[in-house]
């Protein structure tokens, strides 16, 4: 059975995390994903890593993809692609909104190309051009800051980040919902079209449920729901995670770790009379939790209690939950050799085929020129003058 978007041609002019992982999904789900790099290449490729020869973070993001070099700021590099975005159905970058005019690479200019193309924009803040951090760098991490993530992290003491790029890969999820999305837009209309994501979209989005003011309260009423006795605790050995906030989680919480009697007691028989008591309630997980290690308690309260041993990344290559859904796949890289990663996001129902590696930087720029009909002469021209590598 053929994939669900098998003969679409994603042309990606991003770099970074969002960007690439957001057509890395598409990729998932049988799109053709070209990855344009400029020279030097994406820059997510020099960042610091554990791996000598490679990025970690650019091997994650990129699966699925061919690798091309061109350089859009040289005129042949610029005319080559546009014979790309001629025959292409999408094309994503995240260049800052000031920058796709100027390198000839907008909309308006492309549609007239391709007039069904698909053309999708990740920024950082947005494109409207009363926004007064339009053209302001944005990462992760500053999105975090902005819009209110670092500071409920870190509760009543000092703003705090929270590592693993969370905006980045939510983005990336709203980039490709974005895309297909337009793509059944056309299918249906035959019409292309301009649909645009930015991380501070995606770091409000993640807030839906923070993000509500009533008129009839302050701006600065408490928004975050979370301030209950649920949380991570340390146990015997390890920390455990406890959400027991239904009925029956809570008498169980209760029989597990010794202290029936709250159960008879009115003052906890709701779930708001525990959260404002919660101060009461916390020593006593405490110490009921001190009889087990975590991975013992995880096991005692399998399907009773929403409890869970706190791991870390590493203990995810071979979890057997992980490992039964199929979420490990090795892949063979010719400099860093055999690497485990993770396999795909979604599981199809037909025509579910496997992940393919990251693409070497330029890996794939002859064969990608010729697949769209350059000839040996052209390849070898573009290669003289910069435009291509």
């Amino acid at each position: 059975m053929p994939e669900a978007l098998q003969g679409i041609v994603v042309l990606d002019l991003t770099q970074y995390m969002a960007g690439p992982y957001g057509c890395a999904l598409l990729g998932d789900v049988g799109a053709d994903i070209i990855k344009i790099e400029p020279p030097g290449g994406d820059a997510t490729r020099q960042y610091p890593s554990t791996l000598a020869e490679d990025n970690r973070t650019f091997l994650g993001t990129n699966r699925n993809k061919r690798s091309m070099v061109l350089n859009l700021k040289e005129p042949e590099g610029l005319a080559a692609f546009y014979r790309l975005v001629a025959k292409a159905d999408v094309v994503v970058h995240n260049f800052r909104p000031s920058v796709p005019r100027r390198l000839g690479i907008d909309y308006e200019t492309l549609k007239s190309r391709r007039p069904d193309l698909i053309y999708c924009s990740l920024t950082g803040y947005g494109e409207n051009e009363d926004g007064p951090l339009r053209n302001h760098p944005g990462y992760d991490t500053m999105l975090q800051c902005f819009t209110g993530l670092a500071a409920m992290q870190g509760g009543e003491g000092a703003p705090q980040i929270l590592n693993g790029s969370i905006i980045d890969y939510y983005t990336a999820s709203m980039t490709t919902i974005a895309i297909l999305s337009a793509l059944v837009h056309r299918l249906r209309t035959g019409e292309g079209q301009h649909v645009r994501t930015s991380l501070m979209r995606s770091a409000i989005t993640m807030q839906a449920g923070q993000f509500i003011w009533a008129d009839s309260e302050p701006r600065d009423v408490d928004r975050w729901w979370g301030a209950s006795y649920s949380g991570i605790y340390p146990a015997k050995e390890g920390y455990i995670y406890l959400q027991a906030t239904t009925p029956a989680f809570w008498k169980s919480l209760c029989e597990f770790l010794g202290f029936p009697e709250l159960l008879e007691d009115p003052r906890f028989d709701t779930l708001k009379k525990r959260t404002a008591l919660r101060e009461e309630i916390k020593p006593l997980i405490r110490e009921g939790l001190k009889k087990h290690t975590a991975g013992e308690w995880e096991q005692l309260m399998l399907g009773k209690v929403p409890a869970i041993a706190v791991r870390s990344i590493n203990e995810m290559f071979d979890h057997p939950q992980v490992l039964a859904e199929g979420l490990v796949v090795e892949h063979d890289h010719p400099i860093v050799g055999k690497y485990k990663s993770m396999s795909k996001a979604v599981q199809m129902g037909v025509g579910d085929k496997p992940t393919r590696r990251a693409p070497l930087m330029g890996e794939h720029t002859n064969e990608v020129l010729a697949q769209f009909g350059f000839k040996e002469d052209e390849i070898a021209a573009l290669r003289a003058k910069g435009a291509a590598a």
